[in-house]
C-alpha cells in the first residue's frame, strides 16, 4: 500500500515506524520545512521523496493512505484535499480545531468513500484495551464518577521551538494539546453522550501565549455518571502524571504511566482469571510519553482499507472528543455550562 507523510515534526518518527512495522511502501514525505524530511529521512534510513508541497505530492505519488501530523490548525484543510485526492487519512490529533471543520472532513470522507482515522493511539495501549473490556463486559456495574489527570510540564523552549504552538488559530491549549488523548479515554469509558459541561481555564506561568496552561472542568455524561478534567503544563520541574480513574459501584481502576500504560489499581467484586495479573501492576513498557499506539493503529487502518470496514477510531471519534474540549473552552469564557450537543465554536 503506497503511504506518504505530511508534517515532519516531533511526531513524524513514531508514524514513519509504525509505517514500517506494516510494510507500507513510504512513497514520500512531506514539510515546508526541508531540513526536517532530510532529517527523518535520515534517522529512519528510509529512502524516499521529500517534498515541500503536499499538494504536488498528492499529484505525483497518488498515495493509498496519508498520515498527517501537521499544527492542528492546518489538518483539516490538509484532510480535505487528501479526501478529494482519493486518498484514505490518518489524522494526527485534534481532529480538527472547529466542529465545522471535523464535520467537512467526514462528510468528504463519505462523498469519496475513503477511510479517515483520528490518530488517538493510546486506545491501543494494553492497559486501556483491559480497562476497555471490563467495561464492555459490565464489570463496573453501574458507573459512579471518572477523572483523568494531565500533570505535565512545558516551559518556554518547548513553545517556542515553533510559532504556532500556544496560539488560538493553530493549536490551542493544554486540554486541546496535551490532554486531548486522556479527555478522549475519559469520555469513551464513561458513555461517550454528553449532556453538559462546566470548566474552567487559565493562563498562569506562560504570558507569552494565548491559550491556556490550565484547564478543569466537570463532565456530566447522559448516563449519569460524572467526569472531571485536569490539564496543564504548570507543573514544577518536569512531567508528574498522566492518570485515569474509573469508578463503579463493583469496581475501580487506576491507569497511570508515561502514557497510560501501567494498570496501577485493578479490583472488581466477582475476580475472573486475567485479574490475577493485573491486580499486582500491569506495565507496559514504552519509549516516550507518544506510546506504542502507532504501529496497532496503522494495522487497524490498512486492514480497514482493505477490508472496506470502519478504522477501530474513525473520524466521528475525533470530533466526539474535540467537541467536549471546546464546549469546556466555551463553558469558561461565558462562565456557565455548557449543554450538548455544541453549536460551532472556535475555542477563542
Amino acid at each position: 500500500m503506497k503511504y506518504s507523510l505530511i508534517g515532519c515534526g516531533r511526531i513524524a518518527i513514531n508514524h514513519l515506524k509504525a509505517a514500517v512495522s506494516s510494510d507500507l511502501s513510504i512513497e514520500a514525505v512531506c514539510d515546508i520545512v526541508p531540513e526536517r524530511v532530510e532529517n527523518v529521512l535520515s534517522r529512519m534510513n528510509i529512502k524516499s521523496v521529500g517534498y515541500s508541497d503536499y499538494k504536488q505530492m498528492l499529484a505525483e505519488k497518488k498515495p493509498e493512505l496519508v498520515a498527517i501530523a501537521t499544527e492542528s490548525g492546518k489538518h483539516a484543510a490538509i484532510a480535505i484535499d487528501c479526501i478529494n485526492a482519493g486518498c484514505n487519512v490518518i489524522i494526527e490529533k485534534p481532529i480538527a480545531l472547529s466542529i465545522t471543520d471535523a464535520d467537512r472532513i467526514i462528510e468528504n470522507a463519505k462523498e469519496k468513500g475513503v477511510k479517515v482515522c483520528a490518530c488517538h493511539q493510546n486506545r491501543f495501549n494494553c492497559s486501556i484495551q483491559h480497562l476497555r473490556q471490563a467495561i464492555e463486559k459490565g464489570r463496573f456495574g453501574m458507573l459512579s464518577h471518572g477523572s483523568a489527570h494531565i500533570r505535565w510540564n512545558r516551559g518556554e523552549d518547548y513553545y517556542r521551538q515553533a510559532p504556532w504552538r500556544g496560539t488560538w488559530d493553530q493549536d490551542g491549549g493544554a486540554l486541546m494539546n496535551q490532554s486531548i488523548h486522556a479527555i478522549d479515554i475519559l469520555r469513551w469509558m464513561m458513555g461517550g453522550e454528553i449532556e453538559e459541561v462546566f470548566g474552567y481555564t487559565a493562563r498562569q506561568f506562560h504570558p507569552y501565549i494565548e491559550c491556556e496552561d490550565v484547564g478543569l472542568a466537570v463532565v456530566k455524561f447522559k448516563n449519569g455518571a460524572i467526569g472531571s478534567v485536569e490539564g496543564t503544563t504548570n507543573v514544577f520541574p518536569e512531567n508528574l502524571e498522566e492518570t485515569l480513574y474509573i469508578f463503579g459501584e463493583n469496581g475501580t481502576v487506576k491507569v497511570g504511566g508515561k502514557s497510560m500504560n501501567k494498570i496501577e489499581t485493578w479490583k472488581f467484586t466477582n475476580r475472573h482469571s486475567e485479574d490475577k495479573e493485573l491486580e499486582v501492576g500491569f506495565d507496559e513498557k514504552v519509549a516516550d510519553i507518544y506510546g506504542n499506539g502507532h504501529t496497532p493503529l496503522y494495522a487497524d487502518m490498512i486492514e480497514a482499507i482493505r477490508y472496506n470496514r470502519e478504522p477501530y477510531i474513525p473520524a466521528e471519534e475525533g470530533k466526539r472528543v474535540l467537541e467536549l474540549v471546546l464546549a469546556i473552552y466555551k463553558s469558561a469564557k461565558i462562565g456557565g455550562p455548557v449543554k450538548f450537543p455544541l453549536e460551532s465554536y472556535d475555542g477563542e
